[in-house]
C-alpha cells in the first residue's frame, strides 16, 4: 500500500528533510508541504485522501499538539519536534510516533514503518468487516477473537488474551500484567475502555481499579481475588457481580 503523507515544519531545512525521507520511501507518498499549521488545517479539508502527518510542534498561530487535537478523527499523526517533554501529551492525541530532532533516515524509517503497520492492520480490519457483511447469516455466532491490540509506546501490541492476569486502572494509564513476562505493559487508556475490549465470559471487573482474568484467579474469599501471588479487594459496587461468579465455586 501507499499512505499519501503532508509534511508540516515552520523550519524550510527541517522541512526539507522530512520531505526528501518521504520522497525515498516507496511506501509513502508526499501529498502536501506547509510552513504552519494554519495552512495545513485549509490543505487537510481541500485534500480528504491524506492519510498521515509529519507534524512539527512548535510553530506560531497554531502548534502542532493544538491542530492534532483538532484532527482527533482526521489523519493520522507522526511529530517531529525538538521537544522531548512533549512526549506525554502526544500519546494522548493518539500519535502513532514521536520524532525527536534531529533524527536520520533509519528513524524516520523506523516511525514510518510503524505507519505502515497501522495502516495495513485498518485496512484488513475493513476487509474482513466488509467480507463478513456479505456472509449469510450463520446459525451460531463466530468465535470470540483470541488477542487484543493495546498501544504500548507509540505500537499497537498483539495481546493474547489467555496471557492477561489482570488490569490495573492508574489515573492515565493501565498496567496489563501478563503470565509470560514479569514487568506489565503500561497503555495510555482507561480501565473503562478495557472493560469494553475484555470478553465478559474471560473477565470481570471486581473494584474500579481492577479487572481479572479468571481462568488465573486462585482462590476467592470474602471481598477479595487472590491472582497472581497478590490480593486484589472486591469494592461493594462491583459485589453482586462477583457474588454471582463466586457462587459458582461453591
Amino acid at each position: 500500500m501507499v499512505i499519501n503523507c503532508m509534511a508540516v515544519d515552520d523550519e524550510p531545512l527541517a522541512l526539507g528533510l522530512v520531505c526528501s525521507f518521504i520522497e525515498q520511501t516507496p511506501f509513502l507518498r508526499l501529498a502536501g508541504r506547509h510552513e504552519s499549521a494554519v495552512a495545513a488545517l485549509k490543505a487537510l479539508h481541500e485534500q480528504p485522501e491524506i492519510q498521515l502527518l509529519f507534524l512539527d510542534i512548535k510553530m506560531p498561530d497554531l502548534s502542532g499538539m493544538e491542530l492534532a487535537r483538532v484532527l482527533q478523527r482526521g489523519p493520522r499523526v507522526i511529530f517531529t519536534t525538538a521537544f522531548n517533554q512533549y512526549a506525554l501529551e502526544g500519546f494522548r492525541v493518539d500519535a502513532l510516533d514521536y520524532l525527536l530532532k534531529p533524527f536520520n533516515y533509519e528513524e524516520f524509517l523506523r516511525a514510518a514503518l510503524k505507519a505502515k503497520t497501522y495502516f495495513e492492520l485498518k485496512q484488513n480490519q475493513a476487509g474482513n468487516a466488509a467480507a463478513s457483511a456479505q456472509l449469510p447469516a450463520a446459525p451460531s455466532p463466530l468465535p470470540q477473537e483470541d488477542h487484543i491490540y493495546l498501544k504500548v509506546e507509540y505500537q499497537l501490541v498483539r495481546v493474547a488474551l489467555a496471557d492477561i492476569v489482570y488490569v490495573e486502572g492508574l489515573k492515565d494509564y493501565v498496567k496489563v500484567h501478563l503470565a509470560s513476562q514479569p514487568r506489565p505493559l503500561l497503555s495510555l487508556t482507561s480501565l473503562r475502555s478495557m472493560e469494553e475490549k475484555l470478553p465478559a465470559g474471560k473477565f470481570l471487573r471486581i473494584h474500579r481499579s481492577y479487572i481479572v482474568g479468571l481462568n488465573h484467579i486462585q482462590a476467592v474469599g470474602r471481598g477479595t481475588v487472590q491472582i497472581a501471588g497478590e490480593t486484589l479487594p472486591v469494592s461493594d459496587g462491583y459485589r453482586e457481580a462477583f457474588d454471582q461468579f463466586f457462587s459458582r465455586w461453591k
